[in-house]
């Protein structure tokens, strides 16, 4: 079973069809005179006036680009560029993509400047934190229509009047809404990506309000309004539009159903899964997302065990990550970052698909946590034995998450009440996972001090005090 459609949804039917057609009709240069040349503009402009209609703008500001990626990084670079002249400094919550972060990183070592906006437990952006940052040198600011990893939706309605209100463009991230819900208003550039929506990989939409100061970040091109230079995928981009309009047709009816299986699967792991929280806004969520996290769970194992069982799931989990650092995303929430399970169903998903995995996950998990000799649920409290050590020192140096969140919790019960735990660690993902294990289970979480304090050579110490 694929549940993975927030990385790339299976091609629409609609898709298939429309690209098969293209591709005997749409394959010439579109920037030529002859017969063929004439046919594959009038589909290029059929396409983009379809998608210009289902976005809410006018076809002349829709440029199509490589992916939704370049089409992020293309009208950040692109406004930023333009309203240079106002000032250097850019806003972007803490939850955009990654494209969005690459983007930041290369404008501060340029120069510039860059502030975040927090989230809350469940990653959404407060409109007025988010306000506060604006200044009379803004030059854009940033907000993503809704969260690639948890689903949450952003308030992209209010904070586009706080923007206008302070003359600074927004540009919007629509990669995971377009095509499911209606574009917010508001935005001055959108962006999108069509094999999110069941489009084909490879093509990107970038959308730039008239009236808006852009100036493009690469050398001219005449293709795409000079925005993106370059051949253009005149049969890609066809099927594209095609697929965005089936898939806006079947949204209501879909969205709807695909709701009630992810608020089933919302409701149903915890009380399935001993040890999990689900994250991500309850109610202001995208339809077909859900996001968990099992404490004492190495996420890449728990991946392969899903997938050896017949699911395609993904996860923010350092673990399962090439560069092996936590989620921005997670990290950002305040969430555990191990253990973490993203399930995104694609149209048409069945319910008894949903039922299996609902059914298969408990052992699943058990299975992983086994041989870690944890008694879950965990038992009530135990008689306080008459003398105990207050502070306990757990040496994890060495040992990458969640290896030092399992040995807090196995040994946390051999400091009484009030007593602290020190738990030594040399793995970055343990400053988020260990006060996160702490707003879980009751405890407190009491800061973070030198490893050598407590006679560690390396790393940190993460003290605990216990509190149940």
């Amino acid at each position: 079973m694929y549940f993975d459609a927030a990385s790339t949804a299976p091609l629409h039917p609609v898709a298939r069809q429309a690209l098969t057609a293209a591709l005997d009709e749409g394959w010439a240069d579109p920037a030529r005179l002859y017969r063929s040349g004439r046919q594959a503009r009038m589909l290029l402009d059929a396409a983009r006036e379809t998608v210009a209609a289902v976005l809410g703008t006018r076809a002349d500001e829709i440029a199509f680009t490589a992916s939704g990626t370049q089409a992020v990084q293309l009208g950040l670079l692109g406004a930023l560029t333009g309203n240079r002249r106002r000032g250097g400094h850019f806003a972007h919550s803490a939850v955009e993509h990654s494209s969005v972060l690459h983007v930041a990183e290369r404008h501060l070592a340029g120069g510039g400047e860059v502030s975040v906006a927090p989230v809350d437990r469940g990653g959404r952006a407060d409109p007025a934190a988010f306000g506060a940052l604006l200044r009379p040198d803004t030059a854009l600011a940033a907000l993503q229509s809704a969260n690639h990893e948890v689903g949450t939706v952003q308030p992209v309605g209010e904070v586009a009047e706080l923007c206008a209100e302070a003359g600074v463009p927004l540009l919007v991230d629509a990669a995971q809404s377009a095509g499911r819900m209606d574009v917010p208003a508001g935005w001055s550039l959108l962006t999108a990506s069509a094999h999110k929506w069941g489009g084909p990989p490879g093509v990107g939409v970038l959308a730039v309000r008239k009236g808006v100061r852009y100036s493009s970040p690469l050398p001219a091109d005449e293709r795409e309004g000079g925005r993106v230079p370059g051949y253009v995928n005149v049969p890609a981009i066809v099927a594209a539009a095609a697929s965005l309009r089936a898939v806006r047709a079947e949204a209501e009816r879909e969205n709807s159903r695909l709701h009630a299986l992810v608020e089933r699967i919302r409701t149903r792991v915890p009380q399935l899964v001993p040890e999990v929280e689900v994250v991500g806004d309850p109610v202001r969520r995208l339809p077909h997302i859900v996001t968990f996290s099992c404490l004492y769970v190495d996420g890449e194992v728990l991946l392969t065990e899903l997938d050896r069982a017949g699911f395609a799931v993904s996860s923010g989990s350092s673990c399962t990550s090439s560069t092996l650092t936590p989620s921005h995303v997670l990290a950002a929430m305040g969430v555990l970052t191990e253990g973490n399970v993203r399930v995104s169903l694609p149209y048409g998903t069945a319910e008894a698909d949903v039922e299996r995995f609902l059914a298969v996950l408990p052992d699943l998990v058990a299975g992983v946590r086994a041989p870690l000799g944890l008694d879950l649920p965990a038992p009530g409290p135990a008689p306080e034995p008459a003398a105990r050590e207050s502070l306990l020192v757990i040496d994890a140096l060495g040992k990458r998450c969640p290896l030092p969140v399992i040995e807090l919790a196995k040994r946390i019960g051999e400091v009484p009440r009030g007593g602290t735990v020190a738990v030594l660690a040399d793995d970055e993902a343990a400053r988020l996972d260990i006060p996160a294990w702490c707003g879980m289970r009751g405890q407190e979480y009491a800061g973070e001090a030198p490893a050598a304090e407590y006679g560690g050579d390396r790393g940190s110490a993460y003290l605990v005090l216990r509190r149940s």
